[in-house]
This record gives C-alpha cells, sequence and structure tokens, in this order.
C-alpha cells in the first residue's frame, strides 16, 4: 500500500473550500484542513452570540468540500430555513454542527460526527476551540472589532489594517488545539490560502504556537496567490505585499507560490474596479522574486461574473508540484 502524502491546508471561507474541493479528487493525499475560528457574519454571528459557541461557518464548509456526497449534502445543508422566526436566516448545517456540539460536549466532536454522517475524506480542525474576537488595528489608530466589521467595510474610504490579534473571551489568553500542532509536524506539504489575508488566513497563524510550529516544520509551505485585491484589506497589494505579510507573521519564507494568470474580462474586471479590487500582479522583475519559486497557469473560474481559483484547475496544478 503506497502512503499517502500528508498536506494540511490553512485559510478559511469560500477559498479554503474551493481547496479543498479539488483536493479531494487526488487519490494519494492524507488531508488535514485547519480552520480559522473568527467568523462572526450571517447565521455563524447569530450563533455565536445567542448560544456562545464556537464559528461552525466555516468548519461546515470544510465538511461540505471534502465529503464524498458532496453536492447532495449542499444542496440540504445550505439550504436556509424561512418559515420559522426564530430559525430563520439559520442554515442546516450550522444548526445541524451546533447541536452536535452541544450533544457531544465539545466542538471538535461535533465536527467529527458531521464529518462521519457525510463521509467526510480527510480531518478538520479548529485552529483554536477558545472563543475569541477578531480585531484589526488600522494605520490612523482606530480598531476595528469582529471580523464581519473588518470583511465589509462601511464607508467608502478606511485606513488601511496594520495588524490583527486576537481578544479572549473568557480567558487571560488563547490556545492552539493541540492537535493542529501535531498535523503541522507531520506534514510534507503545508498550503496556505487562497483567503482573505486578514480574515482568513492571518487569524490561523496569530493563535500562540503557530508561528513556533511552522517555524519547525519540516514541510514545504505554499501560498496560493489571491486573484483579486479587497478594499478594506488588501486594497493596491501586489503579489509581493501579500508573501511579505505571511511571512512576517510566519518568522520564515514562502517556499513556493501558486500564481493565476489569467485576467478575467473586462467587463468583470471593471465590476471589480467599482468595488476598488483589482487584479492581482506578480513582477518577476523585482528583486523580491528572485530564488523564489512561482507555479504559475490559467486558475481561473467566473462562472458567475465573479472571479475565483477553479477548484480543478488549482488542484492539478498542486498535484504536478507536490509529485
Amino acid at each position: 500500500m503506497v502512503d499517502k502524502k500528508k498536506i494540511v491546508t490553512i485559510g478559511g471561507d469560500s477559498g479554503q473550500f474551493a481547496l479543498l474541493s479539488g483536493l479531494r479528487e487526488i487519490d494519494d493525499l492524507d488531508i488535514t484542513a485547519i480552520v480559522a475560528m473568527v467568523d462572526s457574519g450571517g447565521s455563524t454571528g447569530r450563533l455565536r452570540d445567542e448560544l456562545g459557541t464556537l464559528p461552525p461557518g466555516d468548519i461546515l464548509k470544510c465538511i461540505l468540500a471534502l465529503s464524498r456526497h458532496g453536492d447532495i449534502a449542499r444542496s440540504i445543508l445550505l439550504k436556509r430555513f424561512a418559515k420559522d422566526r426564530r430559525l430563520q436566516g439559520h442554515n442546516a448545517g450550522n444548526m445541524l454542527l451546533t447541536m452536535l456540539s452541544r450533544y457531544t460536549g465539545s466542538f471538535p466532536a461535533g465536527i467529527n460526527a458531521l464529518a462521519e454522517i457525510l463521509d467526510t475524506r480527510g480531518t478538520i480542525l479548529p485552529v483554536t476551540i477558545d472563543r475569541a474576537t477578531l480585531v484589526a488595528e488600522l494605520t490612523d489608530g482606530s480598531r476595528i472589532f469582529g471580523e464581519a466589521a473588518i470583511d465589509i467595510p462601511d464607508v467608502s474610504q478606511r485606513a488601511a489594517i496594520r495588524d490583527v490579534y486576537l481578544v479572549p473571551h473568557h480567558s487571560d489568553s488563547i490556545s492552539v488545539y493541540p492537535p493542529v500542532l501535531d498535523a503541522i509536524a507531520k506534514s510534507e506539504t503545508i498550503i496556505m490560502g487562497p483567503g482573505d489575508l486578514f480574515t482568513s488566513i492571518l487569524p490561523n497563524l496569530i493563535v500562540p504556537g503557530i508561528k513556533e510550529a511552522l517555524q519547525a516544520a519540516m514541510a514545504k509551505i505554499l501560498f496560493v496567490v489571491n486573484i483579486m485585491t479587497k478594499f478594506g484589506e488588501t486594497h493596491n497589494y501586489a503579489a509581493r505585499d501579500f508573501a511579505a505579510r505571511l511571512e512576517d507573521a510566519m518568522g520564515r519564507r514562502l517556499d513556493g507560490f501558486v500564481y493565476n494568470t489569467r485576467r478575467p474580462d473586462k467587463m468583470i474586471l471593471q465590476r471589480y474596479q467599482e468595488q476598488q479590487a483589482r487584479f492581482v500582479d506578480i513582477d518577476e522583475s523585482l528583486d523580491f522574486w528572485k530564488n523564489r519559486t512561482i507555479n504559475a497557469a490559467d486558475l481561473l473560474d467566473t462562472t458567475g461574473g465573479i472571479a475565483r481559483h477553479d477548484s480543478k484547475k488549482l488542484a492539478a496544478l498542486l498535484k504536478n508540484i507536490m509529485t
């Protein structure tokens, strides 16, 4: 029997969903997804506020991405309740994961139970099981509290994010969930992104213990470069800026970059421009990129007029890199 390659992904939200949906189809991988625990919007935010639970939304996306019954499971578990006043706006998956966690007595046990129901391939780990709020400190000295507020600015102009940190809810500190450190130590490849830099990727890296684990890891660390910038988070960023932020947070260099070369068409770019977002470039003439490995290909999916990574294209490129 051939040993499976141990792969760790680090991120959250729809970017990690796209990545895992593709990796699921590669047979010889042992996949572990490490997921940020700061989501505070929509159904997830309401469950956090009303029940004091850890945020289920990003975990649910990972379970669905790795499920062998993905399409059917998504159609059922992402369906939102509409008739009952209390349930209105919640999706079935968030409610089920929350109830399983409460019944089993722990969030990780609830994750494992739902993963078992959906025949999920791989392991999904919350980066921490301590409740915390993500805070962004801006260059003008102001602060924004909560992932949802950071993610969707409520003003047309906002100072840049200088730093992000976590504020614990019920203790003096936040601890990494121990199986996360074990997964990083045993991994052969670690893949960060794609996803929002300050609300999906960095919230994992600032949990105490993660930086040191990544510095000690023998694995190669790859970063899937974002396709578009995002106003309020990465306004005017080039690929170098994303890389520099991550390397500063880890205290080590990234070993490789996965980059989409195909620009969306003019109509899609115009819509993004109206949101103050633009295509992320790599200028290989800069000294920064010397002696750095860039794995570039057409990875674009513009279904629905949204620029995102195509799961199959991304998985095919990553498979070539890892073999």
